[in-house]
């Protein structure tokens, strides 16, 4: 069988030789010479920019962090002199009765010359005995439950950090009262005024002075913030002139003195102002809280 014959190579004809690649800058140039579909990675896809809303004109309602805060109240600082001067002022005053009823001194002596002669004045009996009862526990007491519940109720759906704590000082005032109260009467044991309970002791200081002036009070302090400011003061001065009527009623009727009547208030007015000072430092640390950066 003959053998197949190859052609030997021609010297003449150049071997074949490897693929050469571009280099790898050319081909990058030509890459980026190369039109691009638009939306393609690597192009700028050309977006319309978002319609802000105007300017609303007016305070900003985010705080900026180099804004001054407001103070936060610590307990110290409501005890600095001046807070102090009020409560200290009334029980100054309740030691100068309570020392002039105890030792028979001369403020005793006018004061039940002034109280037989409002007995005796032309100031109606019923309304007299309608004004007394005023300070009944029956009747002041649901008074400030009513504005308790309310107060609560409100300033929970509002929202604030301490919601409870009004309510609670109001009535932990309100069951203090004859704590202090009881005391008092068993110590001074001062006979009472010619009248329906003319023969007793125990007068100083009166009770229902006293339950009026908190329960009235502590519920103006919890109703005064959720009012309009044109009704706060009006609530403020119908709640001094309702304890002054208290006072005019029970005198007139016989069941205390005058100055049993004054010397409730001087042992309350420490209660409601502990109170409205505690009232005021939750409210601005409820202030601070809820502001950005408070």
């Amino acid at each position: 069988m003959p053998s197949r014959c190859f052609p030997s190579p021609d010297p003449a004809v150049p071997s074949r030789t490897p693929l050469e690649l571009p280099a790898p800058d050319l081909l990058t140039d030509r890459m980026a010479a190369r039109p691009k579909p638009p939306g393609a990675r690597g192009t700028p896809v050309a977006t319309a920019a978002p319609e802000l809303p105007p300017p609303v004109p007016g305070p900003p309602t985010v705080r900026s962090p180099s804004a001054p805060r407001a103070p936060f109240v610590t307990p110290r600082a409501l005890l600095t002199p001046r807070a102090l001067f009020t409560p200290l002022a009334l029980i100054a005053l309740l030691a100068l009765c309570t020392w002039q009823i105890a030792a028979h001194g001369p403020l005793r002596t006018y004061d039940e010359r002034l109280g037989r002669a409002i007995a005796g004045s032309a100031f109606p009996s019923p309304v007299a005995e309608f004004l007394a009862d005023l300070g009944n526990t029956a009747v002041a007491v649901p008074v400030l439950a009513v504005a308790l519940c309310w107060a609560a109720w409100c300033a929970r759906r509002a929202g604030e950090p301490r919601w409870w704590l009004p309510p609670l000082a109001a009535a932990v005032a309100m069951a203090a009262v004859p704590a202090l109260v009881v005391p008092f009467k068993a110590l001074i044991d001062r006979p009472g005024p010619p009248g329906p309970l003319a023969g007793e002791t125990g007068f100083f200081p009166s009770g229902h002075a006293a339950t009026a002036a908190v329960a009235y009070g502590a519920a103006a302090l919890l109703l005064h913030p959720l009012l309009r400011p044109r009704l706060r003061r009006p609530l403020l001065v119908g709640i001094t002139v309702l304890n002054l009527a208290v006072a005019a009623g029970l005198v007139r009727r016989g069941y205390h003195w005058p100055l049993d009547t004054v010397a409730s208030w001087c042992l309350c007015g420490p209660l409601l102002w502990a109170m409205f000072r505690l009232c005021r430092s939750s409210q601005r640390d409820g202030l601070n809280r809820s502001r950005p950066g408070g």
